[in-house]
């Protein structure tokens, strides 16, 4: 069955064999007593990969986040937060909102908004803290990241970043010959945005494969972060095996990185070629998250599960809305051309002739 459902988009597996071993699963001891070195160390290559110059690990983004946010309570902060971040950014946000921050919301990736709300509250104390996702699967774009920084920076905040989706992906210096740039760095060397003033948190459990997650940013930032984190004093480290899986996928980034990365880049094209000729539009541009575009009378929900009986999984967004429901094919390196070619036949004959987009064939 082709699976389009996995978010290892540079198919990194870490199976135990491939792992220095460990003799220990975990050691026992709050990360606010002890890390492991190899820990520090692993946080520091993917601080030094977003152009920041330290980096901590935790053990999700929702850990990071949740301290991250909840350390702002009685400090001169308000919290600007892009109306489409990921909820496990707003849930953090929530809680710096529950014990008294200031909590602003300003539309999807509108800069123009955002500058007009930072100048009427500038009369305030309050140092702004503007808040996004790097990269938006569901819009299919990168945020206007250099926009929010100039505003952040104009009003003496700071920029927090949740690049969990771009980080393996994007990187330096992207062309003809590297579309997703070079090094996987993420959102932060793509868009060329660097300073002390940038927060960035992310998963490694996409791109990288590695179910860990790293706060990055200035040493004054990083070191604030874990002088007042709660989960480290009071929840379990990563484990030894999690950091294990981390330190392979930078060496396989090192190695191979830009490698894989062009392999992917060609089968998101072949991808989106593919299903054009079959009449169907995508969202998502040359990124492997690529969301259908709804034409007339699309049930998403319908075609999620027709797709699914002829033997495609596909990730199905939103079902309990089913006038918003969508749907996604993730693209990885595992996948090979010819499991393109099936899917975009499959999703061909699961449309009706009723519902089938202009210029869809049955027979794609």
């Amino acid at each position: 069955m082709p699976d389009f459902t996995s978010a290892l988009y540079l198919g990194l597996h870490h199976p135990s064999s491939s792992l220095r071993p460990w003799s220990q699963f975990t050691t026992g001891v709050p990360a606010a007593l002890s890390s492991p070195p190899e820990g520090c160390a692993v946080a520091q290559k993917v601080a030094q990969l977003q152009c920041c110059e330290r980096g901590t690990l935790g053990t999700s983004t929702l850990h990071l986040f949740w301290d991250l946010f909840g350390m702002l309570a009685g400090r001169p902060v308000a919290i600007y937060l892009d109306a489409g971040a990921y909820p496990i950014v707003r849930w953090g946000v929530e809680r710096a909102g529950a014990r008294g921050v200031p909590v602003r919301t300003f539309s999807h990736h509108n800069a123009d908004e955002l500058q007009h709300r930072l100048k009427q509250d500038a009369g305030g104390r309050t140092r702004p803290w503007v808040v996004t996702d790097a990269f938006c699967p569901g819009c299919g774009k990168l945020a206007p990241l250099a926009a929010y920084m100039e505003c952040a920076r104009e009003y003496g905040g700071c920029l927090v970043l949740d690049d969990t989706q771009a980080l393996g992906i994007l990187g330096h210096s992207p062309g003809p010959r590297a579309p997703y740039g070079r090094g996987g760095g993420g959102a932060v060397p793509w868009a060329q945005i660097r300073g002390p003033d940038v927060i960035v948190v992310s998963s490694m459990a996409k791109a990288f494969g590695a179910p860990i997650a790293v706060l990055a940013g200035c040493q004054a930032a990083v070191e604030d972060f874990e002088s007042n984190s709660q989960t480290r004093v009071h929840c379990s480290p990563p484990s030894i095996a999690a950091i294990r899986a981390a330190e392979r996928a930078l060496i396989v980034n090192r190695e191979w990185g830009d490698s894989l990365r062009r392999r992917l880049a060609r089968l998101v094209v072949h991808f989106r070629h593919r299903t054009a000729r079959a009449g169907f539009s995508f969202r998502g541009g040359i990124f492997p998250v690529q969301t259908l575009v709804p034409y007339p009378d699309m049930d998403a929900v319908g075609l999620h599960k027709r797709l699914s009986e002829l033997g495609t999984r596909t990730v199905l967004h939103d079902a309990r809305n089913g006038s918003g429901a969508r749907i996604s094919f993730l693209i990885t390196c595992r996948h090979a051309p010819r499991e393109i070619e099936v899917a975009a036949g499959r999703l061909a004959r699961s449309v009706s002739c009723a519902t089938r987009p202009a210029g869809a064939s049955a027979t794609a």
